[in-house]
């Protein structure tokens, strides 16, 4: 465990893992918390920056309620099959009213250009489809 820092964090074989992680994995675990404060996690692409998480997600989704409700997330990566290579993050999410679509963040398309074609949309449909963006401020960090 650890006060999340990228700095910090980094500095240990975990940390550098997770670094490693953090830039190659497409699927994160987003949990969220519902109204009668039951854990609800559902798999989202995300973007990490060095210091925080990018989602995009549709308008009218449980996810964006929830979090509207209580900001207090989870964002974890799938282990190795083993019960090995853990990483969970719990932190803040916010809802950004002002972030450019997702078409507009090159590094965010480039990573799921693949997935893009994938579910047959062009980044265009996908930041029209997937327009509200979040982003989660990591607090700590846990795993092995």
């Amino acid at each position: 465990n650890c006060d999340w820092s990228s700095d910090v964090c980094s500095s240990d074989l975990f940390g550098q893992r997770v670094v490693q992680r953090l830039a190659e994995e497409r699927i994160g675990w987003l949990t969220t918390v519902d109204s009668h404060r039951r854990p609800q996690p559902r798999p989202v692409w995300f973007y990490w920056d060095g210091d925080s998480f990018l989602v995009y997600s549709r308008a009218d989704t449980a996810k964006i309620r929830h979090i509207t409700a209580n900001p207090q997330v989870s964002l974890h990566l799938d282990s190795d099959g083993l019960g090995g290579d853990i990483v969970v993050f719990t932190g803040r999410a916010e809802i950004l009213n002002t972030a450019p679509p997702s078409e507009q963040h090159a590094a965010y398309v480039e990573k799921y250009a693949a997935g893009l074609k994938r579910i047959n949309m062009t980044a265009a449909q996908f930041a029209d489809a997937y327009h509200v963006a979040i982003r989660i401020y990591p607090h700590q960090l846990r795993g092995h």
